[in-house]
C-alpha cells in the first residue's frame, strides 16, 4: 500500500507529463468537474472540492517522501483548486457556453496558481500538506470570484443580449 499513495496524488500519473504538471492536473480535472456539473446534484462540486482536499493532505507526506518538498508530480491539489474554480457556479449558465465556462476558469486557476499573488504564495509555508493544498484552493478561490464577476458584468450589462 505505500505506492497507493503516490499514484493517488500523481492522479493515476498524469503528474508525470512532460513541462507542466499542474497544467495538465488542472486540465484533466475539468473532466469529472463537466460531468459533475452536468449530471450530478447542485452539491456535486462541493463533495468534489473536499474529497480532492481531504486525499491532497492524506498523500502529500508520501508524495514528498517520494519526490522531495512540493513535488511537482502531485497533482490532486490542482484538481481540489480547479474544483474550488467552480465551487459556486451552475455549469448550465443560460446567458454562458459550458465550455466557455470551464476554459475559463481553467485559465484564471492557472493564472493564479502560477503568478500566487495576493497571499497565495504565503500560505504554501504551512505544514502537514496544508501548504501544498491551501494555496492552490485560495487560487481556485480567486478564480471563482472573477468568474462570477465576469458573469455578473456580462448578464446584467446586456452584453450578452
Amino acid at each position: 500500500m505505500p505506492k497507493l499513495k503516490p499514484i493517488i496524488g500523481s492522479v493515476f500519473y498524469a503528474g508525470f507529463l512532460p513541462n507542466a504538471p499542474g497544467t495538465w492536473g488542472s486540465f484533466f480535472a475539468l473532466f469529472p468537474i463537466y460531468f459533475i456539473g452536468v449530471y450530478g446534484p447542485w452539491y456535486g462540486i462541493i463533495a468534489f472540492t473536499i474529497l480532492c482536499s481531504f486525499l491532497t493532505v492524506w498523500v502529500s507526506k508520501a508524495c514528498e517522501e517520494e519526490w522531495g518538498g512540493d513535488p511537482s508530480p502531485l497533482v490532486m491539489d490542482e484538481f481540489a483548486g480547479q474544483g474550488m474554480a467552480f465551487i459556486g457556479l451552475s455549469l448550465a449558465h443560460p446567458a454562458f457556453n459550458i465550455y466557455l465556462l470551464l476554459m475559463l476558469g481553467f485559465l484564471f486557476f492557472r493564472f493564479f496558481d502560477i503568478a500566487k499573488p495576493l497571499g497565495v504564495d504565503k500560505l504554501q509555508s504551512l505544514p502537514g500538506g496544508w501548504g501544498i493544498l491551501v494555496d492552490d484552493l485560495l487560487a481556485g478561490f480567486y478564480a471563482y470570484l472573477c468568474l462570477e464577476l465576469l458573469i455578473f458584468v456580462l448578464t446584467y450589462t446586456n452584453v450578452l443580449s
